[in-house]
Order: C-alpha cells, then sequence, then structure tokens
C-alpha cells in the first residue's frame, strides 16, 4: 500500500467517523436513556450542561473533521476515478446529510431553545411541556446521526478495501 495523501486523509476520515459513530452510539444507548429517567428538571437541566460543556476544540476535530477529510477524499478520487469512487462519495453524502446537516438544522436549534430558558423560574407544567417539545424530536434526529454515522464509517472500510484491491 502506497502512502500518499489520499491514502492519509482515508484514514484521518475513518478515525474521526468512527469516534464521531462511537460518540453517536453512546449518546444513543446510555447517555438519553440515563437522563431520560430523571424528572422533567434534571432531565433539562443535564441536557442543557452537556450541550454547553460538548462545544469544545476536542469535540468540533471529531465531529466536523471527517466533513472536511470526505470531501477532500472526494475530490482526489475524482482526479483519478477508481471503482471506490462512488463508495466515497456514499459516504460523504450520508456523513453530511445525515450528519452535519441534521446538527445544524434539526438537534442544534432544539439546544438553543433549551439554553435559552431559564428553567429555575419554570413552572412544573412550563418544564413538562419543555421536555415534551425537546426530548422525542431530540432523540429522533439523533438516531438520523447514529445510523448516518454507523452507515458511513462502514462505507469508508469498504471504500478503504477497494482502493487497496485497485493498487
Amino acid at each position: 500500500m502506497e502512502f500518499n495523501l489520499e491514502t492519509i486523509m482515508i484514514y484521518i476520515s475513518i478515525i474521526l467517523t468512527g469516534l464521531t459513530a462511537g460518540l453517536c452510539f453512546t449518546w444513543t444507548n446510555a447517555v438519553t436513556p440515563g437522563v431520560g429517567q430523571l424528572d422533567h428538571m434534571g432531565f433539562l437541566q443535564a441536557f442543557k450542561q452537556m450541550n454547553r460543556t460538548i462545544i469544545n476544540p476536542t469535540f468540533i476535530l471529531v465531529f466536523f473533521g471527517p466533513f472536511i477529510s470526505n470531501i477532500i477524499i472526494v475530490y482526489l478520487k475524482y482526479q483519478n476515478p477508481d471503482k471506490s469512487f462512488w463508495v466515497f462519495v456514499a459516504a460523504a453524502s450520508i456523513f453530511i446529510l445525515g450528519v452535519v446537516f441534521v446538527t445544524a438544522l434539526r438537534n442544534v436549534p432544539l439546544n438553543e431553545i433549551l439554553d435559552k430558558t431559564d428553567l429555575t423560574t419554570a413552572s412544573v407544567e412550563e418544564l413538562n411541556e419543555l421536555r415534551q417539545k425537546f426530548e422525542t424530536p431530540w432523540k429522533q434526529w439523533h438516531l438520523v446521526r447514529s445510523i448516518s454515522s454507523i452507515a458511513s464509517f462502514a462505507l469508508l472500510l469498504i471504500g478503504l478495501l477497494l482502493t487497496n484491491q485497485s493498487s
């Protein structure tokens, strides 16, 4: 196997997409069910703090790195296409649409609604209403992100195998 920019970008994308898939999988299977057991105030406070804390340089690299690396891979593959080209296009498309766009257009707006709410002054009824508006849609869109990141990761691995067969 030859190590060139294309190969390095494929490995970077596999690692970062795998980390994103693991993060999404863990949230789907442990974090959201765990905080889902809390009362309304505890649930909303926990989510509010997690949403604030997760925005850090490491998360930004892991979550948005595949967006950039996938685009670079598709560009490099387009310059010299082989049988893996469309697999990498699919991996990039699924990640960009199912992870990045869903995050930006669905989960983040829900997070912002929660963040702007003063939970300490809300009544029990208002907390219940906020949780109802937030929890189910957030979890549904997060499941889309989880499935998309896992699918993208699998396609990247298949693309790597096909690339190695072409070499």
